[in-house]
């Protein structure tokens, strides 16, 4: 059962596998910052190579990162001030409804449980633009998702350096591209303070690993799809499309 991106709104305001459950139990610790000392150990084989904990823990990530993304681009759509802060709103919607598609494919293929909610930190942002109004909003924007996407930048590229899982691999090249896509349209808006987001990469706040971990969903809960509003424009790419995968 599947439910809107737009019948969950609320939420941000605050086949053929069979793998054991406890192979594949949700995260209960997860952030950027985190490293599991176990996370290379194998919980479930499947016909797409074995899955390492960190394997999972990736999938999961992408899904969160949509989750709060998704809808700060729809608030650049509505509240941006300059036609680059809407753009980077468009780049944002249109990302990761294609990435979110691919993860949730992912996710059902490996029997991997995904969040209907970001984490609280990813609420939190949420929270600072839904509050923000004018030249504010495009700077914390443009600033906050800078922040975040050169977090997980390094993340993207040890995982696809290490992975032996050909599903996890074709996902995390479009994480990839995509991360690089919104970097790329962050920088555009001409908002970037490069020292503070620099300092914010390498220095990141010690938060409670709850702080970074998105809440399991209740048994039988809808998933959330993330859908682009009636009469969307998808924008134009600011990088190449990736070549086609074959391994």
């Amino acid at each position: 059962m599947r439910m809107s991106r737009s019948a969950a709104g609320t939420l941000f305001v605050v086949g053929a596998l069979t793998l054991t459950l406890t192979a594949l139990v949700y995260p209960s610790m997860l952030g950027v910052q985190t490293v599991s000392s176990s996370s290379a150990r194998v919980i479930a084989t499947t016909p797409s190579g074995p899955l390492t904990e960190a394997d999972r823990d990736f999938v999961v990530k992408v899904r969160a990162a949509g989750l709060w993304e998704f809808p700060s681009g729809e608030l650049a759509l509505k509240k941006g001030t300059t036609p680059a802060v809407r753009t980077a709103g468009q780049h944002l919607i249109n990302g990761h409804a294609n990435l979110d598609a691919t993860c949730r494919k992912v996710a059902t293929q490996l029997g991997i449980t995904l969040p209907n909610q970001p984490s609280p930190q990813q609420q939190g942002f949420v929270a600072t633009l839904t509050a923000d109004q004018g030249k504010k909003f495009d700077q914390d924007l443009a600033n906050i998702l800078r922040v975040t996407h050169g977090q997980i930048f390094p993340v993207i590229a040890n995982i696809r350096a290490t992975t032996q899982n050909t599903l996890i691999r074709q996902l995390a090249d479009q994480a990839n591209d995509t991360v690089l896509d919104h970097i790329t349209v962050m920088e555009q808006t001409g908002l970037v303070n490069f020292d503070s987001v620099l300092f914010q990469e390498t220095t990141p706040p010690k938060l409670p690993k709850s702080s970074m971990t998105p809440p399991a969903p209740a048994p039988g809960e809808p998933t959330v799809i993330l859908s682009p509003p009636a009469g969307f424009t998808p924008p134009p790419s600011t990088t190449p499309s990736p070549a086609p995968t074959t391994g």
